[in-house]
C-alpha cells in the first residue's frame, strides 16, 4: 500500500531527527531530543489517524497535526538557538517541517 506523500516527509523527517537527537549531550538527549522524536510519532499518529477518519473526523485530525508540526518546528529552533547540532542541518529539517505543514493544511483545506 502507497503511503500519502505527507506522511512519507514526516518519516523522513523522524529518521532524521533520530540521527541528531542521538548525538545531544545526555541531558539534552533525554529532554528536548526525547520530547522532540515524541512530538513527530505523534504528528505520523495523527496523520494515520486522519488517512483512516471517516470525512466528518478528518479535520479535527488535521488541525491537531498542524499544531503538532507547529511545536515540533519550534523544537527544532531551540535546537538551533542552543548550538546543539549542526545549524544546515536543522535549517534543512525546519524547511521540511514547513513542507508537511503546508500539506496538511492543503489537505485540510480539501476536506473542508
Amino acid at each position: 500500500m502507497q503511503e500519502l506523500p505527507v506522511i512519507n516527509r514526516t518519516q523522513e523527517l523522524y529518521e532524521a531527527v533520530c540521527k541528531i537527537a542521538e548525538k545531544l549531550p545526555a541531558l539534552k538527549q533525554q529532554t528536548v531530543g526525547r520530547r522532540l522524536e515524541n512530538g513527530i510519532l505523534e504528528l505520523l499518529e495523527l496523520l494515520i489517524m486522519a488517512k483512516h477518519a471517516p470525512a466528518a473526523h478528518k479535520s479535527a485530525y488535521l488541525i491537531k497535526a498542524s499544531a503538532r508540526a507547529e511545536i515540533v518546528q519550534f523544537q527544532l529552533r531551540i535546537l538551533l538557538t542552543q548550538k546543539l547540532a549542526n545549524e544546515t542541518t536543522l535549517h534543512q529539517l525546519q524547511a521540511k517541517v514547513v513542507e508537511i505543514s503546508r500539506m496538511v493544511g492543503g489537505w485540510r483545506k480539501s476536506v473542508q
